[in-house]
């Protein structure tokens, strides 16, 4: 590779980093407006609504999407390499919002701190929870994304995205859902009703962004010239 597509490969991988870290932090502060989405009409799953969801599951699959073009194109140590620095970011985040939090309005401010906890306030439990589903989830997802391209040697990429998306996204549901539960953030009558219509909401995100990721892919290999399998190494 000439020093000038390592540094367009590098640029990239800096760019879908930013992608990754953007749509992770977003998800941790918005998570806490809930939306109905109704595709089968009134639908219900353990005496809840399907597909009762929180606005932050909206940028996460952009995540999974993210880290399966960065393994598959960057290979693994770059991908966890993502991961973790949007864990970093999560909880820097999360320690700025918790200083504003402290810090009191003036009576002339357009946001009192009322409105401002009621909004932030329970970010700092949701981000704890989301991270350590995320932290699991993650992980997994890259590890049986490569599991998988070891096995069919770089083919069938349709297989290891959704294996991989499958079992990372219903690890990362189940626990985020059951942690806020735990902490009093939601009531536990929710659990099995938000895990259900997360999980189904994801996996159907995932088999969407399979397309996607694929015309990426195929971008990628033709510009840098990589076969079926090959990936790029950065320093």
């Amino acid at each position: 590779m000439t020093p000038k597509d390592s540094k367009a490969a590098f640029r990239i991988y800096l760019y879908l980093g930013a992608l990754f870290i953007t749509s992770l932090v977003v998800s941790n502060l918005i998570f806490q407006k809930f939306f109905y989405w109704k595709p089968f009409g009134e639908v219900t799953v353990f005496g809840a609504p399907l597909f009762e969801i929180s606005v932050g599951i909206l940028p996460y699959p952009i995540t999974f999407l993210i880290t399966d073009l960065v393994s598959e194109i960057f290979g693994k140590r770059k991908a966890n390499q993502v991961v973790t620095a949007g864990i970093f970011a999560s909880f820097f985040s999360m320690g700025i919002i918790f200083i504003a939090n402290a810090v009191p309005a003036i009576p002339s401010s357009p946001i009192d701190d009322a409105t401002f906890i009621q909004v932030f306030g329970l970010s700092p439990l949701g981000v704890l929870a989301s991270m350590l589903a995320y932290l699991a989830a993650q992980y997994i997802d890259i590890s049986i994304y490569h599991f998988w391209k070891g096995l069919t040697k770089g083919k069938y990429l349709w297989l290891r995205n959704n294996f991989s998306t499958f079992s990372s996204q219903f690890i990362d549901t189940f626990t985020v859902v059951g942690l806020l539960c735990l902490f009093g953030v939601l009531p536990w009558d929710k659990f099995s009703g938000l895990v259900i219509s997360g999980f189904l909401f994801k996996v159907l995100i995932a088999l969407l962004d399979t397309p996607l990721l694929y015309f990426f892919v195929y971008l990628l290999r033709k510009r840098f010239n990589l076969k079926i399998g090959a990936e790029i190494t950065l320093d």
